[in-house]
């Protein structure tokens, strides 16, 4: 019986994973949040994470109160010169107009090194794209000296950002 129970669970742990991986977003603030899921990014993704706050961003974002808030889930695969992203932002002013990652460490700016498709009018943006394979080691090399953030045209500059951690 207890052989059975195992290859039920490893079926359905399996299933689940086969697809994508569920995400909670980080206190994103209200009364609660949304799971997200990375899109496939193929064999050997491998995930950093960032927690977007508007507090991060340099130069200060002076988007009216509450601050925006949301995660960013980055899957790499360097086999396939592949990222992919999840992205979920809310309380912010629409449109947004861009969101990318940058090379830059916390309290710094930097130049985008990855541009992603900025969010819908949900806050959400999915995808994947290729990029430089050098880049991307370097990225998961040291994921604290880049950062993902969504630009909106309340602050151009940006309005949510997050360092990348593993």
């Amino acid at each position: 019986m207890r052989s059975v129970f195992i290859v039920v669970v490893a079926g359905i742990f399996a299933v689940g994973c086969s697809e994508s991986s569920p995400v909670q977003p980080e206190s994103l603030s209200g009364s609660g949040s949304t799971a997200i899921s990375i899109p496939d990014p193929g064999a050997g993704g491998r995930p950093l994470t960032a927690t977007l706050k508007t507090e991060n961003e340099v130069p200060t974002c002076t988007e009216p109160e509450p601050p925006a808030r949301g995660t960013a889930t980055v899957s790499i695969n360097l086999g396939q010169g592949q990222v992919c992203w999840v992205i979920d932002v809310v309380n912010a002013d629409l449109p947004f107009i861009g969101a990318h990652i940058h090379e830059a460490p916390p309290g710094s700016f930097g130049p985008v090194v990855v541009p992603f498709t900025p969010p819908d009018s949900s806050g959400h943006s999915e995808g994947c794209v290729t990029a430089d394979v050098e880049l991307l080691k370097d990225i998961l090399k040291n994921p604290e000296k880049y950062y993902v953030n969504v630009h909106n045209e309340t602050c151009p500059p940006g309005v949510a950002r997050g360092q990348l951690t593993k």
